[in-house]
């Protein structure tokens, strides 16, 4: 299992498209409840414990061979946002092309023919991390990484916050990341042998309405 790999897939440089996307935050910034590091922070262990270790999950059980087309039918009905469903894919669209070429793989090229729009992003990343040589526990970890690093970096953007003080905010979510990803992995595992009923279904309702809302923006820096 290469550590290199792990850490190409989790740079934000990266070619997957997460750049310009904000993880919600630019719809959190404009109705007032991101103003600072502290509910920057606030927001991220949000995300960590309701949308990202769904996708988190996701990703371990792509990562460990469950059928793809059932993840994503697993995750379409975990999205009530039609706008954070077509995210979803738009972004999963932009990692496919990037792992193919990365890691080219038998398995990339069934999926990019079954969802030619593109699956939804969590799906891709398991199964590239799988191409990629790595297992469950990277893909969550690479999954609740980038979940709460687009908004700490979206942030630093939309507010002038320091970067120092939006890294700092990761440093502090780390143990939790850590925790998280261990539970997406186990519950992967879970998903192998029971399926996709065992993974998790929480709601992040102000996600959901904050996505709504800015798909209607006339204006915005951020695709989401």
């Amino acid at each position: 299992m290469s550590r290199a790999a792990l850490l190409v897939l989790a740079d934000g440089r990266f070619p997957a498209g997460g750049h310009a996307h904000s993880g919600g935050a630019e719809a959190a910034v404009r109705a007032g409840r991101i103003t600072d590091a502290a509910s920057l922070e606030a927001f991220c262990r949000g995300r960590l414990y309701t949308s990202g270790v769904v996708a988190a999950c996701v990703a371990a059980a792509a990562a460990l061979g469950v059928d793809p087309g059932e993840l994503d039918r697993a995750a379409d009905a975990r999205t009530p946002s039609p706008a954070l469903r077509v995210t979803a894919r738009r972004l999963g669209r932009q990692l496919m092309r990037a792992a193919r070429s990365t890691w080219p793989s038998a398995e990339l090229d069934a999926l990019a023919a079954l969802f030619p729009k593109g699956a939804h992003q969590p799906v891709v990343l398991g199964l590239a991390a799988r191409a990629a040589g790595l297992g469950a526990l990277d893909a969550a970890h690479c999954s609740l990484y980038e979940g709460v690093s687009g908004p700490a970096t979206a942030v630093v953007r939309l507010l002038g916050l320091d970067p120092f003080d939006a890294t700092a905010v990761l440093a502090r979510l780390s143990a939790e990341m850590d925790r998280v990803a261990q539970e997406a992995m186990e519950t992967g595992e879970r998903v192998v042998t029971d399926g996709v009923d065992v993974l998790p279904a929480r709601s992040a309702p102000l996600l959901e309405i904050g996505a709504e809302a800015h798909a209607a923006w006339a204006v915005r820096l951020f695709a989401s």
